[in-house]
Parts: structure tokens; C-alpha cells; sequence
């Protein structure tokens, strides 16, 4: 059964010169009792060790700092929903049951723009095959 929640929080960070990473996510509060998507790449291209470890692509973390690498099969931004579809094989390392998420995106409409305009250029990030469909409207 999809997991749905409301996201009351949503960021974008994207500035090399301020962040460690690209950052993009949603969350229910600030606090770090609620769940949360955040989703990460590098801002450099991947070095032949992350190409070798399997880390050369998109990272996901949620609550519990469940995390895997490439697992986002789709996402879909339409108007006040975000929908992601996860690969079933990544859902024990995210500590999930269900291969598909939805947030209902009640965060300021500035964040969730931020979070709408850096999300798809992580999903973009490393090799080709382990990249989602972005649908947005």
C-alpha cells in the first residue's frame, strides 16, 4: 500500500559554495520525529571509486538514515504531489515497505519551488542507467 504523508518542509540546495552536497526533500516537520524524503548526489562527476562501490548515482535517505544508491524509478511533480516509485530490491536498506511514496506538498510555495527546480538535476546525476523518469506538470 502506498506510504502517504504531508510535507510541511520542502528544501533545494544546490550551492557549492555553502552546501557539502546537492540537497533536495521534503519532510513532515522540521523536527527529526516525522518522515522525510532527501535526496543527494555530488556536485562533482563520480570518481572510479564511487564507480566502483556502486555510489556513482542519486542517494536517497529516509528517517532513520535509511539510505540507498539509485533506487528512484520515477518521479512525478504535479501540482501539490510529489509520487515517487522506488526500486522493490532498495526497500529494506530504506527501511520502507512499499516500493511507492507520495508527499502532499503543504510547505511554503518557495521551498517547494526550490525543491521542484534542484530535485530533477540530482535525479540526473551519474549513470545513465540507474536514472528515473522525472514527470512534471
Amino acid at each position: 500500500m502506498t506510504y502517504r504523508f504531508t510535507a510541511r518542509v520542502a528544501c533545494g540546495l544546490d550551492d557549492p559554495d555553502e552546501d557539502d552536497c546537492m540537497m533536495a526533500g521534503v519532510a513532515e516537520s522540521n523536527d527529526e520525529e516525522g518522515f522525510s524524503l532527501l535526496f543527494m548526489c555530488d556536485f562533482d562527476e563520480p570518481d572510479s571509486q564511487e564507480v566502483s562501490l556502486g555510489v556513482d548515482t542519486h542517494c536517497l535517505v529516509t528517517p532513520d538514515q535509511g539510505t540507498a544508491y539509485g533506487c528512484v524509478r520515477e518521479v512525478e511533480l504535479s501540482g501539490d504531489l510529489l509520487r515517487v516509485t522506488l526500486d522493490p530490491g532498495a526497500l529494506d536498506d530504506l527501511g520502507l515497505a512499499d516500493p511507492v511514496v507520495e508527499a502532499l506538498l503543504l510547505a511554503p510555495a518557495e521551498d517547494v519551488a526550490r525543491m521542484r527546480e534542484v530535485l530533477p538535476r540530482i535525479l540526473e546525476y551519474g549513470r545513465l542507467d540507474a536514472r528515473p523518469s522525472v514527470i512534471t506538470e
